[in-house]
């Protein structure tokens, strides 16, 4: 399995702009630019993308490891939050809430550790991933 996404820039690094687009076209000419990168401006960046890329895969992971494990959630939700200082990325803080009928809280926790290690998304990353994982 292959996925794409195209990104175009026009102009210099602070005063430029341009977009990305998914193969999906959930994004499609979606607005980056320094301002969206380096303050508040509006668009995305790459460090917001991999954010959503990292919650998601490893939600996921989780959800087919809880099933595999006999549990079904009710709820998984997952921040990422990437940090990116002196020109690199550096950390991702996943951040999960969740509710599990059935589960104690030290399977809960083995399971979520085992899939934060395991992701897809996980694996490709080398800085340093931490999980702080509650069940509700």
């Amino acid at each position: 399995m292959k996925r794409k996404a195209t990104a175009v820039w026009n102009g210099t690094g602070k005063e430029g702009s341009g977009h990305l687009s998914t193969q999906s076209t959930v994004l499609n000419k979606t607005q980056y630019s320094f301002n969206s990168r380096f303050a508040e401006g509006v668009g995305t960046n790459p460090e917001e993308l991999l954010a959503a890329a990292h919650a998601g895969c490893f939600t996921m992971k989780l959800s087919f490891d809880l099933a595999e494990a006999g549990f079904i959630p009710d709820t998984l939700e997952t921040e990422s939050a990437i940090t990116f200082e002196d020109g690199k990325i550096t950390r991702s803080e996943l951040t999960l809430k969740a509710k599990v009928p059935g589960i104690t809280d030290e399977q809960f926790q083995q399971i979520a550790k085992g899939a934060e290690q395991n992701c897809p998304v996980s694996n490709a990353f080398s800085f340093d991933i931490t999980l702080k994982a509650t069940l509700e």
